[in-house]
């Protein structure tokens, strides 16, 4: 990185970030109340809460959210007449998985190849200190040029929506010229990216019942409805041979023009064996940008362990759409829910429950915004032009802030990119990308404000 001022201090700000980002990490703050303690979601969001005090935010609220978690506020006034800006980070995470299958503990921030691994490192407890050191960074040099408002959210992942409800509840709390969601991810390491789509996502609980009790598969099999046959019938049918999503009604040609992801990068880095075939048809980015995607979550159905000789009489799956830009996110969820319906076999009875749901997002690409941040990531990553890409993940919240803020300007940058593993075993963040990320929020800022 050429020398710059902000460079200087962000570098010398890492062992500390390294130590902060310790400390977040260490709480087990998954938003599922069921599995984790909701203890271990306060302590993190008292965290943010006081890091933000300690850097001279006004207003610091926990705001309880309608899903019954907590979003952490602050606001730091910037000079009189000054744009605002909103910056957004979360600080719930995923569920470890298998613990065992971590190379180091979950929950223990660990340094290993010149990665720190730990659940939340990148997804997005990183971009939390991502962006305490972006305004850090400013404060030693000349301060800060914009109104700062921070909002880090209690339960992305979950999906359940409490902070989009909250906000459409409160308007003006969130209200700024322009918002950076600190929540998505280079296309790879030390190419800067911005995303400009996200894919939007809805969630089905599908319950399948044909029996009054499981029966003996000796006397009965052969002629009993077997519930998780049915099941299993119908969740092959929302793919096609090749594998590609297929949902009665839901359209799923679309192409992405735009950056290019090459097959056999792709499968590096989703770390496919070897001779197990891509599914889909298209380009990569295509399949994983631009068109929808169904993902079976979870299955309820007896263990291979202890299982015994029955007919099941009744079995659920958890099942995951992922809804394409263009779409409808609440026509998708309709679409869904009857194609499970009309593909359920055998006059089986079909339940399903939507559990969560949020829209895709597009960028205008166009905007000043924009330009501040290219000239940024000019600096932050010499010799590298700012790249446009899709991410297949959600952000519910990116078309909440959209529709309350129409004329507001949203990127999204952040630390997820594909060595990072987030949602998988041993996730973790790059702290180079930590500190090139930081350097470039916080010379966007100065852009911007100049703007």
């Amino acid at each position: 990185m050429s020398s710059n001022p902000v460079a200087e201090t962000v570098a010398s700000l890492m062992p500390t970030a390294r130590t902060e980002l310790t400390e977040l990490v260490a709480f087990r703050s998954v938003a599922d109340f069921d599995q984790f303690p909701k203890s271990e979601s306060e302590g993190a969001a008292n965290w943010v809460a006081d890091a933000l005090r300690t850097e001279g935010f006004q207003d610091v609220a926990l705001l309880d959210t309608p899903d019954g978690t907590q979003s952490v506020y602050g606001f730091l006034p910037g000079p009189e007449g000054a744009k605002t800006v909103l910056l957004y980070a979360h600080y719930d995470v995923q569920p470890p998985l298998d613990e065992a299958g971590w190379t180091s503990p979950p929950f223990e921030l660990t340094e290993r190849d010149g990665r720190w691994y730990g659940r939340g490192a990148a997804d997005c407890k990183g971009g939390v200190i991502m962006h305490l050191l972006a305004l850090r960074a400013l404060k030693a040099n000349g301060g800060v040029p914009v109104h700062v408002k921070v909002i880090a959210e209690g339960s992305e992942e979950q999906g359940t929506g409490g902070l989009e409800r909250y906000a459409e509840e409160h308007p003006e709390l969130l209200k700024a010229d322009t918002i950076v969601i600190g929540d998505a991810g280079n296309f790879r390491v030390g190419l800067p990216t911005v995303t400009s789509t996200l894919r939007g996502m809805t969630m089905l609980r599908v319950q399948v019942d044909t029996l009054e009790g499981n029966l003996h598969s000796g006397q009965f099999g052969g002629a009993a409805p077997d519930a998780l046959a049915a099941l299993i019938r119908v969740l092959d049918s929302l793919r096609a041979k090749d594998g590609s999503t297929t949902v009665d009604g839901l359209a799923a040609q679309a192409s992405w023009d735009g950056l290019t992801y090459e097959e056999e990068q792709f499968r590096e880095d989703a770390k496919v064996l070897d001779g197990v075939e891509l599914i889909g048809s298209g380009s990569v980015a295509d399949r994983i940008w631009a068109r929808p995607a169904v993902t079976v979550l979870g299955i309820d159905c007896p263990p291979v362990v202890g299982a015994t000789p029955s007919v099941q009489a009744g079995a659920r799956a958890l099942v995951s759409l992922r809804v394409p830009p263009g779409a409808d996110a609440a026509e998708a969820t309709k679409l869904l829910q009857a194609h499970l319906e009309a593909h359920t076999p055998w006059g089986a009875r079909v339940r399903t429950e939507q559990i969560g749901q949020g829209q895709p997002f597009s960028a205008d690409t166009t905007s000043p915004a924009y330009t501040a941040m290219a000239d940024a990531m000019a600096v932050a990553y010499p010799g590298q032009e700012m790249q446009y890409a899709g991410q297949g993940g959600s952000i519910p919240l990116c078309n909440t802030l959209a529709a309350l803020y129409p004329q507001a300007e949203i990127l999204l940058i952040g630390l997820s990119e594909p060595e990072a593993q987030i949602h998988a075993l041993n996730e973790s963040v790059s702290p180079e990308e930590l500190e090139r990320l930081s350097v470039a929020e916080a010379l966007f800022l100065q852009n911007y404000a100049g703007n």
